[in-house]
């Protein structure tokens, strides 16, 4: 037991910094996150088939069911709706996940750029084993600074912290993965 105590003490002292006020974007309301990557040396027209595949790629590796799918591909705007398992804690006989759902929207400018949005977030959470019976929660109402963190700014609220840390590891991962696919 005294051995545990160690993993119990760096357990509780996660540096969650980054995850603090002002990690979740929100625009007129709505959890929203964006970036601009620059592409010096690629035209417009080399930049879009880049980015159909790499949104293609993103729909190929989610969920596949009805929600995990292209919406729309023309004028140099890419927008899918994927739906994606998040994984929180995989162990023996207890897997907590829930069903990570967003909306991404990439579009080529003519400036040599690809603007990434994604938006339109939300988990299916505490489903059984037929996937029925859980919980819709949207990003507004449950990872927002409002809803996930303190009123000191200290730390996160456990349940919603963990959607919230996961959200912006897996949104951080997208944006580096556009970028290096535009290299």
């Amino acid at each position: 037991m005294l051995m545990a105590l160690p993993l119990m003490a760096a357990a509780e002292k996660r540096d969650d910094s980054k995850y603090l006020r002002g990690a979740v974007p929100e625009q007129n309301g709505i959890v929203t996150f964006t970036q601009t990557i620059s592409a010096e040396g690629k035209t417009q027209a080399q930049l879009y088939p880049i980015m159909q595949n790499f949104v293609k790629d993103l729909v190929a590796k989610g969920r596949q069911d009805l929600r995990t799918r292209v919406l729309s591909d023309e004028d140099n705007t890419i927008v899918a709706n994927v739906e994606e398992i998040m994984t929180f804690r995989k162990k023996f006989l207890n897997w907590d996940h829930c069903y990570f759902r967003y909306l991404i929207n990439a579009t080529c400018t003519a400036e040599n750029k690809v603007n990434l949005t994604i938006t339109k977030i939300s988990y299916y959470y505490g489903f059984d084993q037929e996937g029925r019976n859980g919980e819709n929660y949207k990003a507004e109402e449950w990872i927002s600074d409002k809803e996930a963190v303190n009123k000191a700014n200290t730390k996160l609220y456990p349940r919603s912290g963990k959607f919230r840390r996961k959200t912006v590891d897996r949104v951080q991962e997208i944006f580096a993965a556009a970028q290096e696919a535009i290299k």
